[in-house]
């Protein structure tokens, strides 16, 4: 079946984690996994953190991007792809399509971030930018599909960019395969989607929590109705969790095995962000920053045991970094 037809019928398997781990190893490093006796005090728990702001391309995104790409068709190669990103997304797609010669158009809001900007320009993609206030990235991909035939290659809804991100906890517990809790920044599923696919095999009694900025928190009212609501445009500094509702394939992935999202505030966003600067030399985004935010700011269960936390991204203008620090002084 050609990568462009996959749909929400395909379920993702442990299996297909396995596989994406072998397709992707050209490109994806396997991250570090760091801990810090300061961090341990401050949170109160032991913690494992799974660091994928070193991860090419500065995000975890890669691991996706990678599998989709490798598995299309040379008929789909030929046609080219099509994405739309805030950012760590788009330059995933833009090292992949490079790495593979694969002709990349992608759509970014006007307000992305200007490091991931440029980062993304940097690899030679088409970019065309919108008004994410007036604008919908998915018509504007839609009218570039039916122009141009090509590919379109989403965030997270797909089987295939599931499975990708699934290879960072795989990682994880195959290094740490003791852990009671896992935390997962959360925006459109994807990466939690994979975590649950991996927990289940490896690890079916961990309990994974999947954490959101309080004021783009779509999954925390989501999983409390039961179905996908959709929210406006979030306003959170996270500006790679700023997806307006979650995913057709993500949601039941993570409704089944996820009672409800855990949110953090904007100021325990910032004051984790320069924690980790700080007390442990590690530059996270503030989305790359959230799973550590709950776990610093003690808004967990009850828990004895270690916990592991995915540090998303570590793409971050400079003077977003300056503003937050000079907040603190």
């Amino acid at each position: 079946m050609a990568v462009a037809e996959l749909t929400t019928k395909q379920a993702v398997t442990f299996e297909d984690v396995l596989a994406a781990a072998e397709r992707i190893k050209a490109l994806a490093k396997r991250t570090p996994v760091y801990t810090s006796r300061l961090f341990d005090e401050a949170a109160g728990v032991k913690a494992y953190f799974k660091c994928e702001n070193l991860q090419r391309g500065g995000a975890f995104k890669i691991r996706g991007a990678t599998n989709f790409l490798v598995a299309l068709s040379d008929e789909e190669r030929k046609r080219g792809i099509v994405a739309f990103s805030s950012g760590n997304h788009a330059q995933a797609v833009a090292i992949a399509a490079a790495h593979l010669q694969i002709a990349a158009t992608i759509v970014m809001p006007t307000d992305a971030p200007q490091a991931k900007v440029a980062s993304t320009l940097a690899y030679g993609p088409t970019v065309v930018f919108y008004d994410r206030q007036r604008e919908s990235r998915e018509e504007i991909a839609g009218r570039i599909v039916h122009q141009t035939g090509a590919v379109v290659l989403p965030p997270y809804d797909h089987p295939l960019i599931i499975a990708g991100q699934g290879t960072a906890t795989l990682e994880l517990l195959q290094e740490q395969p003791e852990l009671e809790a896992l935390l997962v920044p959360l925006g459109g599923g994807g990466l939690l989607a994979g975590a649950l696919i991996v927990a289940q095999e490896l690890r079916p009694g961990m309990k994974v929590f999947g954490v959101e900025p309080e004021l783009a928190n779509d999954w925390y009212q989501s999983l409390q109705r039961g179905e996908p609501i959709r929210i406006a445009p979030p306003a959170t500094i996270a500006d790679g969790l700023r997806t307006p509702a979650p995913g057709q394939i993500t949601f039941p992935i993570v409704r089944q095995s996820v009672g409800r999202a855990l949110t953090v505030s904007e100021e325990e966003i910032k004051a984790t962000l320069r924690f980790l600067l700080s007390r442990m030399k590690i530059l996270v985004e503030p989305s790359g920053a959230v799973a550590a935010a709950v776990a610093l700011h003690r808004k967990l269960p009850a828990l004895t045991g270690p916990v592991g936390i995915l540090l998303s991204g570590g793409n971050v203008d400079f003077n977003v970094i300056a503003d937050i620090c000079r907040e603190a002084a």
